[in-house]
């Protein structure tokens, strides 16, 4: 029987959880620095206003993991299956991050920031990005079908293709150099 830990303001610094694993339980108001949580089992822990800066989560299983409120920071986030997380109170925030491959399908998202992250091929569909924020990122390839997109803020974003018809749009902002990636499924040629 595993026991589960209750740690509060700790700053783990340089840890490797490939191999080691980050003991069960919650983790609360902690940082985590420069930590390498590439492919580690971070499976029912709870993240609670927690911290992560320069960290590698690529490929971690972080299924009924529990994020509320957490900030990731200039963190490598490759192929992450959000939407196995804990949806209660779900809250997070990126900056200077890459998150390319990764999934938030079905997941309400609304008011999340990302700053300065790459955004290639993530899966959007059928998320509530309701007053979401996609500030300098590029969406190459990111999928969005069935999605709230309601005052979303695509007004420094590029290289995204959405459809309005597919899509709730109503009041989000986009620049005119992205008009392109609202009219290319219509199939007809924008010239800049």
């Amino acid at each position: 029987m595993t026991v589960n830990i209750f740690v509060e303001g700790k700053t783990f610094e340089k840890q490797s959880y490939k191999r080691n694993l980050l003991q069960k339980g919650e983790y609360d108001d902690c940082t985590f620095n420069n930590c390498d949580f590439s492919e580690a089992d971070l499976f029912a822990i709870d993240f609670i206003d927690c911290r992560f800066i320069d960290c590698n989560l690529s490929l971690a299983n972080i299924a009924k993991a529990s994020f509320k409120n957490v900030s990731f920071v200039t963190c490598k986030l490759l192929g992450l299956h959000f939407e196995h997380c804990n949806p209660f109170l779900f809250s997070v925030s990126f900056k200077d991050c890459n998150i390319n491959l990764s999934s938030f399908y079905r997941l309400k998202l609304k008011s999340t920031h990302f700053e300065n992250c790459s955004l290639k091929e993530v899966d959007f569909n059928a998320a509530d990005l309701t007053q979401s924020k996609f500030l300098n990122c590029d969406l190459a390839d990111a999928k969005f079908d069935q999605s709230n997109l309601e005052k979303v803020d695509f007004s420094t974003a590029y290289n995204y293709t959405i459809n309005p018809e597919s899509n709730r749009v109503k009041k989000a902002k986009f620049s005119t150099n992205g008009l392109a990636g609202l009219l290319s499924h219509y199939d007809i040629l924008v010239d800049h």
